[in-house]
């Protein structure tokens, strides 16, 4: 129940952003990951505003580039796909960087996808990437936002 809140807040929030705020978001801070040996230069949505517009809007993103979606403290995370037009892929990070689960994201879906239990962190890759990588669930991400706090 409590996730059905969440996303209907997001969904009104959404709908309200100013015209501005359709413009995809290309600038935000950046941070260098790697899963193994492949290096990912990834955006940082840190505040609210930055993770409720992600990658919205984009309509394309160079295959080493992500988004990373930072929270204040674990819980479980769901995304959607309003307004994103690429297709994508959510790995969902445990403070230590593993990847808890992954999930293939249709563009301009509604449909909610979860973290399989309480995670700070989500990585949004363009869809096939991991895949392509070999790299899969319970595999480590390694970069400064995973380093022992």
């Amino acid at each position: 129940m409590k996730i059905r809140h969440v996303l209907l807040a997001l969904a009104c929030a959404a709908a309200l952003l100013p015209a501005a705020a359709q413009d995809p978001q290309m600038n935000l801070p950046r941070v260098k990951l790697a899963a193994g040996m492949h290096q990912i230069d990834a955006q940082v949505a840190r505040t609210p505003e930055q993770r409720m517009i992600g990658l919205m809007f984009r309509k394309e993103m160079p295959q080493h580039e992500g988004m990373l979606f930072v929270f204040e403290q674990p819980s479980q995370q769901c995304f959607w796909m309003r307004n994103t037009f690429l297709p994508l892929t959510a790995a969902f990070v445990a403070d230590d960087g593993t990847i808890v689960n992954l999930a293939d994201m249709k563009p301009q879906t509604e449909d909610s996808h979860c973290s399989a239990r309480p995670v700070r962190y989500v990585l949004e890759m363009n869809q096939g990437w991991f895949a392509k990588k070999g790299v899969k669930a319970g595999a480590k991400l390694s970069g400064p936002p995973f380093q022992q706090r």
